[in-house]
């Protein structure tokens, strides 16, 4: 199946929570993601729940929008499809994959522009109210 095929027949799920990207002191368990790597830890949290001595650095104000697409793991260029195209509107990402699902942290300032950008993509767009 061509990629294309893949986002015709797809959704993406617009979390109605704003996220906080923390460098933190160590993992929550309120989190939506922990990333824990050799040199730091990073929280991904509902900005809501932020514990403050927990916080080293803090980027708030982000939404997750999830890509509900089904497609083997050995089909390329998912991510780089919806980065490449959020890229020529001056959107930045932070991707996340997950085993079955993608997931991209977009700046709430970018809200409408990035629901138009998976819309142009032949994505239907829902959001979580």
């Amino acid at each position: 199946m061509e990629l294309d095929n893949y986002f015709d027949e797809s959704t993406v799920t617009i979390w109605k929570e704003r996220f906080a990207i923390i460098k933190a002191k160590k993992p929550d368990s309120d989190a939506f993601a922990n990333i824990i790597d050799n040199t730091e830890t990073t929280v991904i949290l509902d900005q809501t729940k932020v514990k403050q001595e927990n916080i080293m650095s803090i980027e708030r104000d982000w939404k997750i929008f999830t890509l509900n697409i089904l497609f083997s793991m050995e089909v390329v260029g998912v991510t780089a499809k919806v980065a490449t195209a959020l890229a020529k509107e001056g959107i930045s990402i932070m991707p996340i994959a997950a085993y079955s699902k993608d997931h991209f942290l977009i700046k709430d300032n970018y809200l409408e522009k990035a629901k138009k950008v998976f819309q142009e993509l032949g994505v239907e767009v829902i959001e979580n109210e």
